[in-house]
């Protein structure tokens, strides 16, 4: 069976390049996020950039000593993004390959069918076609990987010194997470071939009689149940989607999209056909001939359809799920800085103690603190403030407890840190400062969250000058004294400007590390899906060079195929799109309503440009992709090639 699938695979080069290239693409990216992955847990800093604590311990987990790194030497950022990218590569790798292999076997009918009538026994065909799986994915994991290594040091020279990872990264030993790269190349192509595989094995013997390539009416039950398991599943996951939900909101409206996009395509070949009929009235309406027989192409073959029109729904789903979700989140953070600040002027630093014309200055301190727990411990940001100047200057909004009571060793934690952790009004939050003094912060109030002015631990003012001596004042928050013109105090203090400009800046600050943040994670999922969209039309048109021939035999001329081709692809891209925007508007209300529940005036900003963008390249790829081969059949067929054996 080994020889029969390497032979199959020589034979049938075009099917399979373009699975070859799709996952020799995902290694390399999953190599990529393997291996800078590695440089970051490599990565040691000095000592004085790390502060060693030991957690507490309880219910059975003893006490350890764990060192944590300082934010001017933490990599954690990056560490997170990588493993989205590689979860997303994950994913849509998986996903390309069992749409490629299930269009394979799909095109190979008459073939297995034959293989069949000679004897073949279905678990004969299932190992000759994971064989083939296996032949392809070794050889295309292989590449990914070696290309990999040498772009490892390129990512990690640009990611060096940024937000992700403020410090010099240097590649470390790359065999161990170029062979999980590689393993999980392998693994990712034998699953994904595994459902094709299964089908290839239930061909009948009498598809070797069929001239036609019909497509079985019905899919399995197997499929369906599948498809409405995980149609339940990312149901689920959108009614948690809500206000409570917090920050966990965003990652759900990352991860359910996935979901749904499992469900739909397991089900495409019920969920195509209606769709793909509405889309075609205006079109049959417009091109009659041309038009028809593209929506008879398909309708006819549902599950062709289906695997053509898979990455487009992956990448618009997804992609556009993200943009709506980041471009929303910026939204509700502009709202939230500014329903969260008071003051009418911002000044950068201190402003002067004897400067005329103001009557209150909330001139916090930020101080970093380690948060210690049970089994673990975590940097922190917290803030000295005064309670009484900082309660006039922004919104301190007590929902349990006295902030009044903030002095000595006391903290108020916000309302997410306390949901988070279950901290509620008198107890104890161990914590070390970095001046290495272990204290007990009793809680004495819960306040509203307002990220981005406030921190999710407020301290006396005075304790955060014991512990950070050195620490300077970043910002302050000025109230102006009685009777004094806001605009008029700004050009009197050095760096102060109106409160209103400064929130803009923070806004702007906050769309910027979205973007970052987008552009690491669809970047190379973009890159992805565009290669495997254009592979997939374009082994679609390749396989039809006996179809075109025929249709030549019979009077249609190049151009009329053409017109048919495009309808054809134009119709499968419009059917993704639609099923991707229905998933997108659908993440996109929820996460709207969670982020800006208690929120007023929050500004609606939609990326129309980037999401219109997507589905316009996603538009032109399948249409190109799918023109372009059938425009090199027809010139080199010629009508009396229908004819041939």
């Amino acid at each position: 069976m080994c020889s029969l699938s390497r032979q199959t695979v020589r034979r049938n080069w075009s099917l399979y390049a373009g699975s070859f290239v799709a996952l020799a693409v995902g290694v390399f990216l999953l190599g990529l996020a393997a291996t800078a992955t590695a440089a970051t847990i490599a990565y040691h800093g000095p000592a004085s950039a790390s502060i060693a604590v030991t957690t507490l311990g309880g219910d059975g987990t003893p006490p350890e000593r764990v060192t944590v790194p300082l934010s001017d030497a933490d990599v954690s950022g990056l560490q997170t993004v990588l493993s989205m990218v590689g979860t997303l590569c994950g994913f849509i790798t998986i996903f390309v390959i069992a749409s490629t292999f299930a269009f394979a076997v799909a095109s190979r009918r008459r073939e297995l069918g034959l293989l069949r009538l000679i004897g073949a026994t279905p678990r004969q065909i299932r190992r000759m076609v994971l064989g083939e799986a296996l032949v392809v994915a070794l050889a295309a994991s292989l590449a990914g990987a070696f290309f990999a290594q040498f772009a490892t040091p390129l990512l990690l020279r640009k990611a060096s010194y940024t937000e992700l990872a403020p410090v010099k990264l240097e590649p470390a030993s790359p065999w161990v997470p170029l062979a999980i790269a590689v393993g999980a190349g392998l693994l990712v192509a034998m699953l994904g071939a595994r459902s094709a595989a299964r089908r290839a094995a239930r061909v009948a013997p009498v598809d070797a009689l069929r001239e036609a390539a019909l497509e079985p009416p019905r899919i399995g039950p197997v499929r369906i149940v599948f498809g409405v398991v995980f149609l339940a599943g990312a149901i689920a996951m959108l009614t948690l989607i809500r206000p409570s939900s917090g920050e966990g909101a965003v990652p759900l409206a990352m991860f359910t999209p996935m979901v749904l996009v499992i469900a739909l395509t397991l089900l495409a070949p019920l969920v195509v056909p209606p769709v793909a009929r509405l889309w075609a009235v205006p079109v049959v309406a417009w091109t009659q001939a041309s038009g028809r027989l593209a929506r008879s192409n398909v309708l006819a073959a549902p599950r062709r359809s289906a695997s053509l029109a898979a990455p487009i729904l992956a990448i618009s789903a997804i992609a556009g799920s993200m943009v709506l979700s980041l471009s929303f989140a910026a939204d509700s953070a502009e709202a939230t800085i500014r329903d969260a600040v008071r003051a009418p002027i911002v000044v950068t630093g201190a402003p002067p103690a004897d400067a005329p014309g103001v009557k209150a200055v909330d001139a916090g301190l930020p101080v970093q603190l380690v948060r210690v727990a049970a089994d673990y411990a975590e940097l922190e940001d917290a803030e000295g403030i005064d309670p009484a100047i900082a309660s006039q200057t922004r919104d301190l909004r007590v929902l349990s407890g006295d902030l009044g009571k903030l002095s000595g060793n006391t903290v108020a934690v916000s309302k997410e840190m306390s949901g988070f952790e279950g901290y509620r009004v008198g107890d104890e939050v161990s914590v070390v400062f970095l001046d290495r003094a272990a204290v007990e912060l009793r809680v004495v109030a819960v306040v509203k969250d307002a990220f981005g002015v406030n921190p999710s631990f407020l301290i006396p003012l005075d304790v955060a000058r014991q512990h950070s001596p050195g620490t300077q004042v970043e910002r302050s928050f000025v109230l102006p004294a009685d009777g004094t013109d806001p605009a008029e105090l700004v050009h009197r203090i050095p760096g102060a400007e109106l409160a209103t400009g400064w929130e803009a800046d923070q806004a702007v600050g906050v769309r910027k590390g979205n973007q970052l943040g987008l552009v690491m994670l669809l970047g190379p999922a973009a890159l992805y899906s565009a290669i495997a969209i254009a592979n997939t039309l374009l082994m679609g048109s390749l396989q039809r060079r006996q179809e075109f021939v025929t249709s030549r035999l019979l009077g249609a001329t190049p151009a009329q195929i053409r017109r048919m081709v495009l309808w054809e692809s134009a119709l499968v891209g419009a059917v993704a799109l639609s099923l991707g925007t229905a998933i997108t508007v659908a993440v996109g209300i929820l996460i709207r309503h969670a982020m800006t529940a208690g929120v007023a005036d929050v500004p609606v900003t939609v990326p129309w440009g980037v999401l219109l963008g997507i589905g316009a390249l996603c538009l032109t790829l399948a249409v190109g992709s799918a023109l372009a081969p059938t425009t090199y059949i027809l010139r080199r067929s010629q009508p009396a090639a229908a004819v041939e054996s």
